[in-house]
């Protein structure tokens, strides 16, 4: 064993355990272990969390991949501020031991970087989306930063326009637990760049229009998605929403990712969500669920979408994909890693 956590170099589980967190640490004793495979735990977002197994050697090409993409190396400096629970933080720390590069580590929060006192450059920070409203406001953190991915849920448009016109490499990533963290990439910038795969991984579509992956370095070397895309070829794609969420009103398909979308134009700073509710006139009808914090908990407030909000939405989308009635409470629902639970 030889992994460098937070400015010490550690030869064995005893020094891990004096320099990383509990969480940390028992991640790293399960990796170095005689199993072949380690315990990961899906997000929840579409359904309840489950158990898998991912063979270690997944892990090790995941992060192989990775590396030679971003150009990760022994001198590098890996920023983690995510959980070991999930596998984007377990696989921080697996990149950083395949590369034999450094890795710094912060509690989980919504505070990345709070407190980073070095002016030593971090050659990558991954985040989720709700870290990055932090980073915004505290500029002189992302100066440190040569690459930011970003995964977990979707970037609010606005946030995506900063970055963008600040200069930030910062890349949104696509995978699942599944596939040991991402197989696709995406720039972050002003125009609406595809995902591209990388290394040698390429994509299909089933009969459903979904996602196929073909990674032949993993040793499930198919694995079929329930995200639907546009693909443009075998190594690029945009991504739509996922099939789950699909919602069929009045015999009409509505793509809620493709909605908020144009709503967060209209409303940027607003938090929310599209799912459905059953209707019998439409079968289905769209829902805005907003988070309004002067609510109190537990407290539920529904009405009708104020019509100029409608007046605005129709020159972004056609009129069966706008809301017309929302539902306001004092907090959306979230799995553990910040994903939306769009299932009320």
């Amino acid at each position: 064993m030889d992994i460098r956590i937070n400015g010490k170099l550690c030869t064995s589980i005893e020094q891990v355990r004096d320099c990383a967190s509990a969480k940390a640490a028992r991640f790293i004793e399960e990796y170095y272990s005689a199993g072949d495979s380690i315990v990961a735990h899906t997000s929840g977002s579409t359904g309840k969390p489950k158990e898998i197994h991912l063979p270690k050697s997944d892990l090790r090409a995941s992060a192989r991949l990775t590396n030679e993409r971003l150009g990760i190396n022994a001198g590098s400096l890996l920023y983690l501020c995510l959980s070991p629970d999930y596998i984007a933080g377990k696989m921080m720390i697996v990149r950083a031991i395949e590369a034999g590069a450094e890795i710094v580590e912060q509690e989980p929060s919504n505070e990345p970087m709070a407190g980073y006192d070095s002016n030593r450059r971090v050659s990558l920070l991954a985040v989720v989306p709700s870290q990055l409203g932090y980073l915004i406001n505290h500029p002189e953190y992302l100066q440190l930063v040569d690459t930011i991915i970003i995964g977990g849920g979707t970037l609010n448009n606005r946030i995506e326009r900063w970055l963008a016109e600040k200069g930030v490499n910062a890349l949104k990533t696509y995978g699942m637990t599944e596939t040991c963290s991402h197989v696709a990439l995406a720039p972050v910038s002003s125009g609406h760049e595809p995902f591209t795969a990388i290394g040698n991984v390429t994509f299909s579509l089933d009969e459903r229009g979904c996602l196929v992956i073909h990674a032949p370095q993993f040793t499930q070397p198919t694995i079929v998605t329930n995200d639907i895309v546009d693909l443009l070829d075998e190594r690029r794609f945009y991504w739509r929403g996922r099939h789950d969420n699909v919602i069929n009103t009045g015999g009409l398909k509505v793509f809620p990712e493709e909605v908020e979308e144009a709503i967060a134009r209209v409303l940027p700073r607003a938090k929310f969500f599209v799912t459905s509710r059953p209707s019998e006139k439409w079968g289905e009808e769209l829902l805005l669920v907003l988070q309004y914090p002067g609510l109190a908990p537990g407290e539920r407030k529904e009405g009708e979408v104020h019509p100029g909000l409608i007046a605005r939405l129709k020159t972004l989308l056609p009129s069966h994909a706008i809301p017309r009635h929302y539902l306001a409470l004092p907090a959306l629902p979230t799995t553990p890693t910040g994903k939306l639970l769009r299932q009320l």
